[in-house]
């Protein structure tokens, strides 16, 4: 078997490429993931950035949330970017009529908790498991945890809320990391990737 993971990245709307780009520079062999066939010939997926209630009712529409949803149960690595934080979010403080979430993460998002669009900002973030200098965040219309469960483990606060979380083998940021051409975070998510295949090996 190759050490070189199959990472998706969920393409139905939102930054895609950038993922893409961002997972190929940190040594996976990075897919876009449309349809349940494709869901399945992944290690590991990304869920970019975009409109989460969009991104969610597409989804559903694709045939792809209970696919999803049951690959996250198992165990599937996955790695949510601001809309995609929500998207595995087991619960949203204020969702949009006919939103759903993946779940996955034992926390509650609060949707564009950090301002409108015109708000968005870059700030530098120490993230947990992320050597060397702080990652240098952009926040786009962005959600942040308003608390986590026992099992979830908080790893970057930014202004006293926090923004990135892991359970388990899956990851969220509220930021963007794919936005900045440092591939740390997607690098740690490829290792997590690593991992799991490994321990799924023995």
């Amino acid at each position: 078997m190759s050490d070189t993971p199959v990472i998706g990245v969920l393409a139905l709307q939102g930054d895609v490429r950038e993922h893409l780009v961002a997972l190929a520079a940190a040594d996976a062999v990075a897919r876009p993931v449309r349809r349940p066939e494709e869901l399945a010939e992944v290690d590991g997926l990304v869920l970019p950035g975009g409109e989460s209630t969009t991104i969610s009712k597409l989804a559903v529409l694709f045939g792809l949330m209970e696919p999803l949803r049951a690959r996250v149960r198992d165990g599937m690595p996955v790695y949510g970017t601001c809309a995609g934080m929500i998207l595995l979010a087991d619960r949203i403080l204020d969702p949009r009529s006919g939103q759903e979430t993946i779940g996955g993460i034992d926390m509650i998002v609060r949707r564009n908790a950090f301002g409108r669009q015109n708000e968005s900002f870059e700030a530098a973030v120490g993230v947990q498991g992320v050597e060397g200098d702080p990652v240098d965040g952009v926040f786009i219309r962005a959600p942040w945890v308003e608390s986590v469960g026992a099992a979830a483990e908080v790893l970057a606060e930014h202004d006293g809320h926090i923004v990135a979380v892991r359970q388990g083998t899956a990851l969220a940021t509220s930021f963007h990391p794919e936005l900045t051409g440092d591939h740390r975070v997607h690098a740690l998510f490829v290792d997590m990737v690593r991992a799991n295949r490994a321990a799924e090996s023995l």
